[in-house]
């Protein structure tokens, strides 16, 4: 990512999220986060607040192993104070005691705040088909 030093900046508060997460620091993560913070996925939409997240930290049902952001990051400088980043991303995880790895798209938009940058917003789509055509469809399940 050839870019600005506030590119490189956000870039690495990024991965420093995700390195709180990784290593379940729920103090880094809060300091990382605004409060509230909405948070998009496959589970849906949520305005997740500092305890709320402390919460959700602590209650994971996984485990996040290893992540690596790909080299291409996009990131636009909306405002002096609002950016957005978006990247592809392959996770590696254990959930709910088994193994998985993820790659999925993630976005986070940045607003500064008394000087210092806070996540506003963060999602994650996983990759694949658009559809849903390359997800198992469990057998006897009903069909919309």
């Amino acid at each position: 990512m050839a870019g600005t030093t506030v590119e490189h900046e956000l870039l690495e508060l990024e991965k420093q999220y995700w390195q709180a997460i990784k290593e379940k620091n729920v103090d880094a993560a809060m300091r990382l986060s605004d409060d509230a913070c909405i948070i998009v996925g496959a589970q849906g939409v949520a305005r997740v607040n500092r305890e709320s997240l402390a919460g959700m930290m602590k209650a994971a049902s996984y485990t996040l192993h290893r992540f690596e952001i790909s080299d291409h990051v996009e990131v636009r400088l909306c405002r002096d104070d609002v950016a957005i980043l978006a990247y592809k991303v392959h996770e590696e995880l254990t959930v709910d005691g088994k193994p998985v790895k993820l790659d999925a798209a993630d976005a986070s938009a940045w607003t500064r705040r008394d000087d210092r940058w806070v996540c506003v917003l963060h999602t994650e789509s996983p990759l694949g088909d658009p559809f849903g055509r390359d997800r198992v469809v469990k057998q006897n399940a009903p069909q919309p």
